[in-house]
């Protein structure tokens, strides 16, 4: 049974609930004196309390989407090997499923759109991941079959799963409601994790000597999507998204590379690269490698990129509250780089918050990407 099962979730709640009974009803036999009376209290209360933050913890990762397996959890990647296709029309890309959209009516993809996993390998930097993407339903209509079509890499925070922007953060069902209620125009959404060579977090650093992560994300994934998929090619086709370690991503990737991403919005995003257990020595003394990846830094130092980008925060709940209002006035300051935001009055880190944030960001987004 999966981590993600509610199978086993349930079990968990049976097992905490069962252990809790269980101690109530052999506490007074345990009450007198002696190791063995001793070590069984003590063993029941551990045992109780380890299952109850077991099922605890199962049901926040449900709810957030933190791990999707057990070897995701515990360190170890299943999806390491991708199949490239190397067929003249195709490209480092393969699809390896399909599926409906979830939440919007009509099973055939002219109708209700469609969702494809696949993997993608970087032709420079031999990264190799997997995503899913979302072709809006006019992708699949005859009358659209000679258009191309703006699109928008989603990205999650740290560790994430690409899986939780489909079902949990519902950005295909948004982006098919906003598009047809005429409130954003057709787009195609590649969704998936910066943690591009887990379980390291790269911060979307090209790494000394390791990971070259923003490459890929400039470079490599905007060629293997738009060698396989009808993608706008010119400058303005391409935005991307995220949240929180996605959100700094998606910040930093478009004032870098604003001749690739017209358009970059960080939801509950910080402005310069963490250096702790889970991302390693990310710069290995490189000081200019470390001050790009800086915000700040770079906002005061380099010349100011022509793009766009969108910041949100909420006034109580969000630890970055202050420092967006910040990062507002030293974009403003540039007089070339637009910026708006999303200001909630509260909301924390979480998906709940984001949920209502991401229809203001698909609109916001679509207005500034064209598929031409």
């Amino acid at each position: 049974m999966g981590l993600t099962s509610g199978k086993v979730l349930a079990l968990a709640v049976v097992a905490a609930v069962g252990l809790f009974v269980g101690t109530v009803w052999l506490w007074p036999r345990l009450a007198r004196r002696g190791w063995r009376n001793v070590g069984g209290r003590i063993g029941l209360l551990l045992s109780t309390q380890l299952m109850l933050f077991a099922a605890v913890g199962l049901v926040a990762n449900q709810a957030f989407g933190f791990y999707a397996s057990w070897a995701d959890l515990f360190g170890q990647e299943t999806e390491q090997g991708v199949v490239v296709d190397h067929t003249p029309t195709g490209g480092p890309l393969e699809v390896v499923d399909t599926r409906r959209v979830p939440g919007v009516a009509g099973a055939r993809p002219h109708r209700g759109g469609q969702i494809q996993k696949i993997g993608i390998v970087g032709r420079t930097t031999h990264i190799a991941t997997p995503a899913y993407v979302y072709l809006p339903p006019e992708y699949f209509q005859p009358q659209y079959r000679t258009r191309t079509f703006p699109a928008a890499v989603v990205l999650t925070g740290y560790p994430g799963t690409a899986k939780a922007l489909v079902d949990k953060l519902d950005y295909p069902r948004t982006a098919a409601r906003l598009a047809g209620d005429g409130r954003m125009q057709p787009m195609i959404l590649v969704m998936m994790r910066p943690t591009v060579a887990p379980p390291r977090d790269t911060e979307c650093v090209d790494i000394p000597g390791g990971p070259q992560t923003e490459t890929f994300f400039a470079k490599d994934l905007i060629d293997a999507v738009s060698g396989h998929y009808r993608v706008g090619r010119k400058p303005g086709s391409w935005g991307i998204i995220g949240d929180s370690t996605g959100g700094y991503c998606a910040l930093k990737l478009a004032m870098h590379h604003p001749r690739v991403y017209a358009a970059g919005a960080g939801l509950s995003a910080y402005y310069k690269a963490p250096t702790d257990p889970t991302t390693g020595d990310l710069f290995h003394g490189d000081e200019e490698l470390r001050n790009r990846a800086n915000l700040w830094w770079y906002l005061k130092h380099m010349p100011a990129p022509d793009t766009s980008l969108l910041v949100s925060s909420s006034k109580v709940g969000e630890s970055n509250y202050k420092g967006t209002l910040k990062f507002i006035e030293r974009v403003k300051a540039t007089k070339l780089t637009r910026i708006s935001s999303i200001i909630l009055e509260s909301g924390g880190h979480n998906f709940n918050t984001w949920r209502r944030e991401i229809p203001g960001t698909l609109e916001w987004m679509s207005g500034r990407l064209s598929g031409r």
